[in-house]
């Protein structure tokens, strides 16, 4: 999915980057210590990680070192306070893909994590499209041929997953944890309300593609006279 997940204890700093990545276009889980994210980082599939060295309960380069160890790919990039290069090469040789020293801007943090989640062996385009529909996770939209309409963050997440699944279905709960993720409680019929909002939208730019109910199945995004 196109969600991530932050490990950072510096509620300001939290603060900041979960600002810079929503405004890119990128949902994210934010947690504050290794206890907090160390079941979720194996059980969640996230795009990417990123992952503060330094945390109340541990090291994140040993934390990250785990993860690999325990099977997790997720493509991870380091934040740290040391900008030596014995530090920059140990945690890339602990499993980290890439190392951010602080102070750093945000946009650079940002282009980073983007080349992170180009990374194969899932290499997928950063504006996906299916049958005409393109969705732009920068601008916040979605588009058909000339007309455009915009999206809040988890109508965003719901069409990146939708799109990115091609006329297959999504389940329920793979729909929501996109939206909204692990950390933010949210009503039983958030995601139907959501939904009816982008129904409507796709409406609204001439899509000829419909949010579909696949009844025990989920939804996908289908044209009139598919097979159900």
């Amino acid at each position: 999915m196109h969600r991530v997940a932050l490990l950072e204890d510096n509620q300001r700093m939290s603060a900041l980057i979960l600002k810079a990545l929503a405004e890119a276009g990128i949902g994210a889980d934010p947690y504050a210590s290794i206890g907090q994210a160390a079941g979720a980082f194996l059980r969640v599939p996230y795009a990417a990680l990123i992952v503060d060295r330094g945390l109340p309960d541990g090291d994140g380069l040993d934390f990250v070192c785990r993860l690999r160890q325990a099977g997790c790919v997720t493509p991870c990039l380091m934040l740290t306070a040391r900008d030596a290069v014995h530090d920059r090469i140990a945690g890339l040789e602990a499993g980290a893909d890439d190392y951010l020293a602080k102070p750093f801007s945000m946009e650079e943090l940002v282009a980073r994590l983007r080349a992170l989640m180009r990374r194969p062996p899932l290499v997928q385009s950063l504006t996906p499209s299916y049958r005409g529909l393109q969705i732009v996770p920068d601008a916040g939209v979605m588009r058909q041929a000339e007309e455009s309409v915009s999206l809040a963050p988890a109508e965003l997440q719901l069409m990146l997953s939708l799109v990115k699944a091609e006329g297959r279905s999504v389940r329920r709960a793979a729909l929501e944890m996109a939206a909204w993720g692990v950390a933010e409680a949210v009503t039983p019929n958030a995601l139907d309300v959501a939904l009816h909002r982008l129904r409507k939208k796709l409406g609204a730019i001439d899509s000829t593609l419909q949010i579909v109910n696949q009844r025990g199945h989920g939804y996908a995004l289908q044209e009139e006279g598919d097979a159900p």
